[in-house]
């Protein structure tokens, strides 16, 4: 019996230890941890509204806010993950940069980051995450994305075998049109969130 004691007691101290060592390591990782994913978000931020001087996460309106319930049932394949305000250097709002998914991409889903500016303006657009087929989906980065900066139209449309020169066209990336639509698809949903929901307010 008093071997048991002894073995139970050691065990518990050696827990107790353990323990205390995985709170002191939490706490010490905890603050950089946090800093490194707030200089993550901001250098996303950045790169889509290079003019802003500041970023600050926005809630999402709630589930039963009529107008991004319309905007749900208006666009049930793209979806708003998270809202930035951006700020000038005397913290007067910018605009907002969004992070959207659309699931209408060749690969799979599309995430992607698009900064706009309070008077509608696409201050621009950059790929988060994407399976797309290299050479052909990715080419969106360096060929597709770049058309809307500092952009202005309630919605763009693609035009296929180039040519595109009114405000609201961009050229189709060469036998990728699944890709382009969307691109051009969920950054029209982030737009029309921008006008409907957010502006709405």
């Amino acid at each position: 019996m008093k071997s048991i004691i002894k073995d139970a007691l050691i065990l518990f101290m050696i827990t107790a230890v353990a323990g205390i060592m995985l709170a002191v390591v939490n706490e010490v990782t905890k603050k950089p941890i946090e800093e490194g994913k707030r200089a993550a978000v901001e250098a996303a931020c950045r790169e889509v509204f290079p003019d802003a001087s500041g970023f600050k996460g926005v809630n999402l309106p709630a589930d039963d806010d009529a107008s991004y319930a319309e905007f749900k049932t208006a666009y049930p394949k793209d979806s708003i993950d998270e809202i930035y305000e951006a700020s000038d250097a005397d913290g007067n709002v910018m605009g907002v940069v969004l992070n959207v998914t659309n699931k209408e991409g060749y690969g799979g889903d599309i995430r992607f980051s698009m900064g706009i500016a309070q008077d509608g303006t696409l201050k621009g657009v950059s790929i988060l995450e994407t399976s797309e087929t290299p050479g052909l989906g990715l080419q969106a980065e360096d060929v597709l994305l770049p058309q809307f900066k500092e952009r202005k139209a309630d919605k763009f449309v693609y035009v296929k075998g180039g040519g595109a020169d009114a405000e609201d066209e961009v050229d189709a990336i060469s036998s990728a049109t699944i890709t382009t639509k969307a691109f051009t698809n969920g950054i029209n949903a982030g737009l029309d969130f921008f006008r409907t929901v957010i502006n709405s307010r």
